[in-house]
C-alpha cells in the first residue's frame, strides 16, 4: 500500500489515533501533519517495518512516536518489561524526544524513562528493573546498564532508531547491534535517518528490518530553499571574531547558533562575546550534563539567545526560533555542514546561515559547495572587509592562476653540441679506446668512494 503526500490526510484526526493522543496533539497545537508524518504514520500504525529518510526539522519524532504510542494503547500487554525502545545518538536528542513523549502521553497511564550518560546510574537501574513502558536511551549507557543488570528486551514490541546515520558515524554500530540481539525478534522496527545514501544505514537496515517499506523524502544534496546560505571571507581567527561580533550585534535574529570545530574554540569565544553585552551560552561534550541541561533550558526560555557549540549540538538540537547559524569554523565535510544548518529553517520557517572562511578553509568550503551542488552567496561587511579575496582568477582549466599547482614546468634547455673540425675528419674511422692507468686506493679512499 502506498502513502503519498497527494493522498495523505490533512489533519491528525484523519489517522484514527487513540483519543488520548488526539487530545494531546490538540493541546500541543499540532493540526496538520508534515509530509514525513503523512507518509510514515499510516504504515507504522499497521506494524510495518520502516526505513525513513527525511531532513532535520521535518517532524520525524512525531512520525514515530504517535503510531508507537497508539499501538501501546490499543494492544494492552500483561507481560513484564519495556514495550517500546527508542535509541538516539546524543543526550540532547534523547532528552528532547523524552520531553515530547511526555507531552503526548499526558492523558494516558503510559510511563516513559530516559537513560543517558551523565545522569544518576542507580536511578537508571531502577528504570530498567521497573515495568517502564517506553525507554528512550543513548546506546552506550543502555548497553552498560544491560551488562550489569543482565537485562534483555524479550517482550519488546517496537524498536526505533532515530538519526541512525549519526549514530553510526559516532561509532555506535556494534552497540546498536548488540542491543538489537537482546530484543524480541517479533518486534516492529522503525529506522529514521537524515539520508539513505549512508552505506552504514543501508547495511544495518538489512540486518534489523523485515519486509520493510522505504520512505525517502529527500537526499542529503536536496536544497534548503528556505535557508539563505552565505560566505564571508576572513583573514584569520581574530578577524573572524570581529566579524562574528558584528553579525550578532547588527543582524536580525531571534536565536543564533555558532558552530566551532573544537570545545577549546567554543570556550574561547564565550568571554569576548559576553564582553559585547551579548547573551551567550556554550554547549559541548566536555561539560557536565547538569550544565548542558541548564544551558538548553536558558536557551529555550530566551534568557540567553546565542549558543556557541561544537557538533555535539548539530544533531537533535530542536529549538524553535533559531533563525541564524554561523559556522565560525568551516565544518570538516558536507554532511556535517548539512546537519549544522539544519538547526534553522525548521518546519518551513526562514533561516540564514553564514560561514566565515579564511584562506586555509577555502578549498574545504568549495568542496562542500560541490557536494551540495550549490553556490553560496558571497557577502562582505564593508567596515570589516578582508584583505583575503579568495583564490586568484581561475583559468579555463579550473586551476587558479599563479598557484604552485598551475605553474608550468620550465622546458629543459636545449643542449648545444660543439662540432669540432677534427671530429669531422675522424668520421668512419675506428676509435681506439684510451686505457687509463690503474691506481691503487687505500682502505680509507675506498671506503670514502663506497659511501
Amino acid at each position: 500500500m502506498s502513502f503519498t503526500s497527494d493522498s495523505a490526510p490533512l489533519l491528525f484526526t484523519s489517522f484514527a489515533l487513540a483519543e488520548p493522543l488526539l487530545q494531546a496533539v490538540k493541546k500541543i497545537g499540532f493540526e496538520h501533519p508534515t509530509p514525513v508524518q503523512q507518509q510514515a504514520i499510516p504504515p507504522a500504525m499497521v506494524r510495518k517495518d520502516l526505513l525513513v529518510s527525511a531532513k532535520t526539522g521535518s517532524g520525524k519524532t512525531l512520525a514515530f512516536l504517535l503510531p508507537t504510542l497508539h499501538q501501546l494503547l490499543s494492544l494492552r500487554s500483561t507481560k513484564f518489561g519495556t514495550r517500546a525502545l527508542i535509541l538516539a545518538p546524543t543526550r540532547e536528542l534523547a532528552r528532547q524526544t523524552y520531553e515530547q513523549c511526555q507531552q503526548l502521553i499526558e492523558f494516558t497511564e503510559l510511563k516513559v524513562g530516559l537513560i543517558t550518560g551523565g545522569e544518576d546510574f542507580k536511578q537508571q537501574q531502577s528504570l530498567i528493573r521497573r515495568n517502564t513502558d517506553i525507554l528512550i536511551a543513548t546506546p552506550g549507557r543502555l548497553l552498560e546498564l544491560m551488562d550489569q543488570e543482565g537485562h534483555d528486551f524479550t517482550h519488546l514490541e517496537v524498536l526505533i532508531l532515530d538519526e541512525a546515520d549519526r549514530m553510526l558515524d559516532m561509532g555506535f554500530s556494534d552497540d546498536v547491534l548488540s542491543i538489537v540481539n537482546h530484543c524480541n525478534a517479533e518486534r516492529q522496527t522503525l529506522l529514521f535517518s537524515a539520508t539513505l545514501t549512508h552505506f552504514g544505514v543501508i547495511r544495518i537496515a538489512d540486518k534489523i528490518l523485515t519486509n520493510h517499506k522505504v520512505i525517502a523524502l529527500n537526499t542529503l544534496q536536496d536544497g534548503h530553499a528556505n535557508i539563505t546560505q552565505q560566505i564571508i571571507l576572513a583573514d584569520d581567527n581574530d578577524h573572524k571574531q570581529k566579524l562574528l561580533a558584528w553579525l550578532l550585534l547588527n543582524d536580525s535574529y531571534d536565536k543564533a547558533l555558532i558552530f566551532t570545530n573544537s570545545r577549546l574554540q567554543a570556550d574561547a569565544l564565550q568571554g569576548p562575546l559576553r564582553g559585547k553585552k551579548l547573551r551567550v551560552g556554550v554547549l559541548h561534550g566536555e561539560m557536565d550534563q547538569k550544565d548542558r541541561n541548564r544551558t538548553m533550558v536558558l536557551f529555550r526560555e530566551g534568557v540567553i539567545n546565542i549558543i556557541v557549540a561544537t557538533d555535539l549540538a548539530a544533531r537533535g538540537l530542536d529549538v524553535s526560533g533559531i533563525n541564524l547559524v554561523v559556522n565560525f569554523d568551516v565544518p570538516r565535510n558536507g554532511v556535517d555542514y548539512i546537519h549544522r544548518i539544519g538547526r534553522t529553517g525548521r518546519a518551513d520557517e526562514l533561516g540564514t546561515t553564514i560561514a566565515l572562511v579564511k584562506h586555509t578553509e577555502w578549498n574545504l568550503m568549495s568542496s562542500i559547495e560541490r557536494f551540495l551542488k550549490q553556490n553560496f552567496i558571497r557577502r562582505t561587511i564593508k567596515e570589516l572587509a578582508a584583505k583575503y579575496k579568495g583564490p586568484k582568477k581561475l583559468k579555463a582549466s579550473g586551476k587558479a592562476v599563479g598557484s604552485k599547482s598551475t605553474v608550468e614546468p620550465k622546458k629543459a634547455a636545449a643542449v648545444k653540441v660543439k662540432v669540432r673540425h677534427r671530429d669531422q675528419k675522424n668520421i668512419g674511422k675506428r676509435r681506439v679506446p684510451t686505457v687509463k692507468p690503474i691506481v691503487e686506493q687505500t682502505e680509507e679512499q675506498a671506503a670514502a668512494t663506497d659511501s
